[in-house]
């Protein structure tokens, strides 16, 4: 029995946006702004919003001390002042011992609070949508087996819904993609979808066996270990269904590179019965494997 270490360099990995150099395209896009804030770390996120409030009170008591005067009870010239009014008329908070004094001063108060208020209108929308965002806890085995099934090699591997619910409606596919040369002598990275002995599945709650028999009519017949890595091969999943706690649909990937397809090997299996008839699955086995013996 083996255990074996996370995936490395698939395609999904290296197709990351920090992995890929995209030349005669601009790295930002102000139109790609909302999609940018969305797909941030909440760490980031969070960052990123307190330091455009920063920036933008900072900016406001600069205006503010342009003005003079302008603000009662604050010290003349004094950026600290300056900065927390702008900071209570942003938030509007309502002002204690500082109000504007000066027509200068309440003119600059009615455009910040009206800044004000459409950030607090954007920002409690981002973080709506960020919550709002469906997403998987799916698991997948962290290897492929390749062993006989029914008398036929087959290419296996296991993915596991990690949520106390069900996943509805769920369909899997699976592409090789492997290096070619047309006879033209054009290098091309191709895809292949695989055909599986079981693509969809009504209700997805436990653990799935995906399995593509491979048979003549399959891309792998005949492949041996080393051809997968002289043409390297990957097998890349793709899972997606409907959430039923939501209702919206939710997707999931994955990638096997060909080190990670183990030949002659098998699962080890992770699902029992206690006597009252209740099933167990053991997430601590998910990933383990034995060598076949026939």
């Amino acid at each position: 029995m083996k255990k074996n270490q996370p995936p490395k360099g698939s395609l999904i990995s290296r197709m990351a946006l920090n992995q890929v150099i995209r030349k005669g395209v601009t790295r930002f896009s102000w139109g790609d702004l909302y999609h940018l804030l969305l797909v941030l770390s909440w760490p980031q996120f969070l960052l990123a919003i307190f330091g455009l409030y920063i920036v933008s009170n900072i900016l406001f008591a600069f205006v503010y001390l342009a003005g003079g005067d302008c603000i009662a009870n604050a010290r003349p010239g004094s950026f600290a002042d300056a900065f927390f009014f702008s900071v209570q008329t942003m938030a509007t908070i309502g002002y204690g011992g500082m109000s504007p004094q000066t027509s200068y001063a309440n003119l600059i108060v009615t455009i910040e609070a009206l800044i004000g208020l459409l950030g607090v209108a954007m920002v409690t929308g981002l973080a709506f949508a960020r919550f709002s965002l469906p997403s998987a806890r799916l698991l997948f085995s962290k290897v492929a087996v390749i062993a006989p099934h029914n008398g036929i090699p087959t290419l296996m591997f296991r993915t596991a819904n990690q949520r106390r619910n069900f996943v509805l409606e769920a369909e899997i596919r699976v592409t090789l993609v492997r290096n070619e040369t047309t006879t033209e002598g054009q290098f091309m990275r191709r895809f292949y979808d695989l055909e599986l002995v079981r693509s969809r599945t009504p209700i997805f709650a436990l653990s799935w066996m995906v399995m593509h028999p491979i048979t003549e009519k399959s891309l792998l017949y005949g492949a041996t270990p080393d051809s997968l890595v002289a043409d390297e091969v990957e097998i890349i999943v793709t899972l997606t269904g409907i959430d039923e706690t939501v209702s919206q649909t939710i997707h999931s990937r994955y990638a096997y590179t060909a080190q990670e397809i183990l030949w002659n090997a098998h699962f080890v299996d992770i699902i029992s019965k206690l006597p009252d008839g209740r099933r167990v699955i053991d997430y601590t086995r998910f990933h383990d494997w034995k060598i076949y013996r026939s």
